[in-house]
């Protein structure tokens, strides 16, 4: 029995009812599994590993025979060891049906394609159909095999077919620290119909199945002997859910359950981040907490409440940031650590580029996209240029990145927890100045962080000691200062909590233990105009509490959880935002860098040198006002005119003097 007369009895078989039921839709597909194939004929099932061509052009034939038109044959579940990795494709693969996992760089839009030419001779009107191969020329008929003329032949018609050009790197968490090897990837029919299209998006995960084949280059219309390779993708699947990635056996989900019953379940936790690096346990607690995450919340009207948490962490050098930045994005399936001065708005959000096989746009997904539903760890974050970090603002904020440029107009999902590490212009951290005026970040994208902490580094007898026999104590026994919970459970427990837990329920009492602490700080001390907390961070608190009651494995959020959540929040606040004039917390110093005492000062000086404007009818000299202002109770007054002019609220006509604008 021939390969075509087996392939129509496997089609009997085990895809009749399916072939019935696809030949009433519109572009029908028929997918099988291949490993029915093997059982069927193991050696037609080699053969299409191994010479796939000419196996689907038999499946072709033998669709026809059923009387219901053409039907593309899509084939997925191959064997593991023809899963290869994009680095690892050679010559040998080439031409071979294969499968590999990327992740999706950049996309074109859905274009037009010819797949046959149909030419027509001269000589006795025969219409001669040649298929294109060749993604770049159209292949020109050479001789009618019906009179046998040669030379010329007008072309009468195109046979079309849709498709796009996709670029896609290999996944972050099989690169460790590589680069990711790069492929070009087509898809065409099908593969590219609007009700998919969305799974071939920058920023999808995918598992290809299909064909590589060359790509001839030319040189002056000559054909050089290097080729470049493209994926001819027979068959995707997306691998777009979250944390699937971590295979959890039985004996896996029982260690997990008893973790979660363990009382010191966030001790065990905290103990297990960053285990090398003394200290911090307020910090690490928060890092837990981002870890696990809150819930995303979509309200009646379609917008969409974050449930990622974004962490900032500053302060003194070598203290152990980069450190905990590197070992928590290893944590999560989707971590990616970069640096900030070595990255552009584009590498982290979203690009526009020409590329060279269509010589069209296409559109080019950033590190923020690629770690979509998972974490982003960026160092040097205050590095970055004012317009990278501005372009961060809708990613943090409503988690989707939007671009219009030349012909793409799109919007990608960017749902990534940012980590961001800053260092202070002047090296260490003074606590006496506000953020704002130590680190090079836009306050609007500042106040998209849920916490930022200061980690200091401050001579302390006690501290120091045990800092060091910790060091010691790595050096001599490490197995001493190994992580609480094994780093591979952890991921595990990390997958099961976020597949498992998906609705998280805020108990009453926790509620109103959550809006009292909002309300209370907000109306701590209403005479003096400070402002301690803003709904930015009781959203924030919120997300912190979902996130405890996660660790937990519970569905409840408890207040338990919501203390925990206090806590932190307090604890960050009283770091960034403790006014030591007022005495009070004031949130403007964290987010805006001017306080109610800072602006009360602003405004008694820009009074006095209103005054004394009037009086004397021209500039004042600065002794004059600061004179004034030191009768009036202004201490630093110095730095409040120093503030002025750098704002433009007044400016110096000449030395020492100063002038309102």
């Amino acid at each position: 029995m021939e390969r075509f007369d087996k392939l129509h009895e496997f089609l009997r078989q085990h895809y009749y009812t399916e072939l019935m039921r696809l030949s009433k839709e519109e572009k029908p597909a028929l997918v099988i599994d291949f490993g029915l194939l093997d059982r069927f004929d193991p050696l037609i099932a080699d053969q299409l590993l191994a010479t796939p061509d000419g196996v689907f052009e038999d499946f072709a034939k033998a669709i026809k025979t059923f009387d219901i038109g053409k039907m593309p044959v899509r084939v997925h579940n191959l064997p593991e060891r023809r899963l290869i990795r994009a680095r690892n494709l050679r010559a040998e693969h080439i031409g071979q049906f294969i499968a590999t996992d990327v992740i999706v760089k950049s996309s074109s839009e859905v274009k037009p394609q010819i797949s046959d030419a149909i030419f027509k001779c001269p000589e006795c009107e025969q219409l001669i159909s040649v298929p294109q191969e060749d993604s770049q020329l159209i292949k020109k008929a050479s001789v009618c095999e019906h009179c046998g003329r040669r030379g010329e032949f007008p072309l009468v018609e195109k046979k079309m077919i849709d498709f796009r050009l996709l670029k896609g790197v290999e996944p972050f968490e099989i690169t460790q620290g590589e680069q990711p090897s790069e492929i070009a990837i087509f898809l065409t029919e099908d593969l590219t119909l609007p009700k998919v299209q969305r799974k071939t998006d920058p920023g999808s995960r995918l598992r290809l199945y299909g064909i590589l084949r060359d790509l001839p280059k030319r040189i002056k219309g000559k054909m050089t002997t290097k080729l470049d390779t493209f994926f001819d993708t027979n068959y995707f699947e997306s691998s777009d859910i979250e944390y699937e990635d971590l295979e959890i056996t039985p004996e896996d989900e029982a260690k997990i359950v008893a973790l979660s019953h363990d009382p010191n379940i966030y001790t065990r936790v905290r103990a297990s981040i960053a285990p090398g690096i003394w200290g911090f346990e307020e910090v690490k607690d928060a890092l837990a907490l981002q870890l696990f995450g809150g819930q995303v919340h979509v309200m009646p009207d379609g917008s969409r409440v974050r449930g990622n948490i974004h962490i900032l962490l500053t302060g003194d050098p070598s203290v152990g940031k980069t450190v905990m930045l590197k070992l928590v994005s290893t944590l999560v399936p989707r971590g990616k650590y970069v640096s900030g001065s070595g990255v552009s708005g584009a590498g982290l959000t979203a690009t526009v580029r020409k590329d060279e096989i269509l010589g069209s746009w296409v559109l080019e997904a950033g590190a923020l996209i690629l770690c979509n539903r998972g974490l982003i760890a960026i160092d040097e974050f205050d590095k970055m240029s004012k317009d990278d970090q501005i372009a961060m603002h809708e990613a943090t904020s409503v988690e989707t990145v939007s671009i219009a440029k030349a012909s793409i107009v799109a919007t990608l999902p960017a749902q990534t927890a940012v980590l961001a590490g800053a260092n202070p212009k002047l090296g260490r951290f003074d606590p006496y100045r506000t953020i704002i005026e130590q680190i090079d970040i836009p306050e609007t994208l500042l106040s998209r962080f849920d916490l930022k902490f200061v980690l200091r580094d401050i001579p302390d007898r006690a501290k120091d000691e045990k800092l060091a026999d910790h060091i010691i104590v790595s050096r001599i026994t490490p197995e001493q200062i190994a992580p609480e919970i094994d780093i591979g459970l952890l991921k595990k427990y990390l997958a099961y909590a976020r597949q498992k837990i998906t609705s998280l329920i805020l108990t009453p009492e926790t509620a109103k233990m959550l809006k009292d602490f909002y309300v209370d700080m907000r109306n701590a001390a209403p005479e003096s105009g400070v402002v301690s907390i803003t709904l930015r961070q009781y959203e924030a608190l919120l997300r912190l509490a979902e996130a405890s009651a996660r660790i937990r494995l519970d569905t409840q959020v408890r207040i338990e959880d919501g203390e925990r959540a206090i806590r932190l929040m307090k604890y960050s606040l009283m770091q960034l935002g403790f006014d030591r004039e007022t005495g009070q917390i004031d949130i403007d110093r964290v987010e805006s860098g001017i306080g109610a005492s800072q602006r009360s000062k602003i405004r008694i000086i820009l009074d006095i040198v209103e005054s004394l404007q009037k009086q004397t009818g021209r500039e004042v000299a600065i002794d004059d006002v600061l004179a004034e202002a030191e009768s009036q109770g202004v201490e630093r007054a110095e730095e409040v005119i120093t503030k002025l002019k750098q704002e433009g609220m007044i400016f110096e006509p000449r030395s020492g003097f100063i002038k309102k604008l």
